[in-house]
């Protein structure tokens, strides 16, 4: 399978890549930054240097034959936070009200669109290891951590999952494997 990965020398993204490309899929990283090519191809993906904020759909859709809705392509996963699609509490950080208001509206986007997306919800992002235990539902889920591995792992697994369609879900750690998690969301 194909999967075109925006944002592909994010931290998730790398290890999205390499998840994979180990099990013979054909990752698409794209990126901002020339200087990138080479961490996303030794992931495993296809490195496609291009700026989304400056491309235009056109642009996007030369690059990878076609992008998402102008090819045809169903299956969208997008990655959010825990905490989007309710308006930034009181007092909360400038910086991260504005990237919950901006998540917020990306949700938005994509329902309104003629797509099979799934939207993932993470709690605060660890850098440590994998652990194959989450707890994945949807909202509201109780705050909590989820190393980017696990994350990584969780949308391999909804890629695959299309009872997952059309659905908004939230993740931390947890007690159940993934592959049960994911089944238990449909």
């Amino acid at each position: 399978m194909r999967v075109v990965i925006a944002g592909g020398h994010g931290k998730i993204a790398l290890l999205l890549e390499r998840l994979l490309a180990g099990r013979d899929d054909q990752a698409v990283g794209l990126i901002r930054n020339p200087a990138q090519v080479a961490d996303v191809q030794k992931a495993g993906a296809e490195a496609v240097v291009c700026d989304l904020e400056a491309a235009s759909a056109d642009d996007v859709a030369a690059l990878l034959s076609g992008a998402a809705e102008q090819a045809g392509v169903r299956r969208f996963v997008q990655v959010s936070s825990m905490g989007a699609g309710q308006p930034p509490r009181p007092g909360t950080d400038e910086v991260w009200a504005a990237y919950i208001t901006a998540k917020t509206a990306a949700e938005e986007d994509l329902r309104s669109r003629d797509l099979d997306w799934t939207i993932l919800r993470p709690g605060h992002l660890t850098d440590g290891p994998a652990t194959g235990r989450i707890r994945l539902a949807a909202p509201p889920v109780p705050a909590g951590a989820i190393p980017r591995a696990d994350v990584a792992a969780v949308i391999a697994a909804l890629i695959d999952e299309p009872g997952t369609r059309r659905q908004t879900l939230e993740l931390t750690g947890g007690d159940s494997p993934i592959a049960a998690a994911v089944r238990s969301t449909f």
